[in-house]
């Protein structure tokens, strides 16, 4: 992790909205709209990404790595709260839809078992179910981070600084 907030590069050039959210996340996790959830305000409920199955229409995660909008946890700072508190369902929460090239910390999955060790330029694709990231495999569509810091077996999920690359 560089620094104490989910948002690294200085003067962020990306877009920031707000959002209802719906279950518990952690800043550092990949979000998506609630498609079940109408908007209130036209504030949308959002989800830890790929919390829903792929749709009919075929929008929607089915495996670790599909192709989503990338939008960001942020911490809600109005509050005073920190990169590590979790929103609570119902919270206002703060997105953060990133511009290539930008820095942040990102929740790392640790996955039961696998003792990953992670490095330096790895891809990072998103975790569906989670929001959380993962080392990228052959299976991914989208690899949207590369990995900024060495990990060594990791045995728990950790905040990891990163960078965004839309184009992986």
């Amino acid at each position: 992790m560089k620094g104490t907030k989910i948002i690294v590069t200085d003067q962020p050039k990306g877009t920031f909205k707000e959002c209802t959210i719906v279950g518990t996340p952690k800043p550092g996790t990949v979000m998506e709209i609630d498609p079940t959830v109408a908007p209130v305000g036209n504030v949308f409920s959002w989800q830890a990404a790929g919390t829903q199955a792929d749709d009919s229409a075929g929008l929607g995660m089915t495996a670790d790595g599909d192709s989503v909008v990338i939008a960001i946890l942020t911490e809600d700072t109005g509050q005073d709260k920190t990169y590590n508190e979790a929103y609570a369902a119902g919270d206002r929460g703060y997105l953060y839809f990133p511009a290539n090239g930008e820095e942040f910390n990102m929740i790392l999955e640790n996955q039961a078992g696998t003792a990953d060790d992670f490095e330096i330029g790895d891809p990072l694709m998103v975790d569906d179910g989670t929001g959380k990231l993962l080392r990228g495999d052959t299976n991914a569509e989208r690899y949207p981070f590369v990995e900024l810091e060495n990990h060594v077996n990791l045995t728990a999920d950790t905040l990891t600084w990163c960078m965004y690359s839309p184009d992986n």
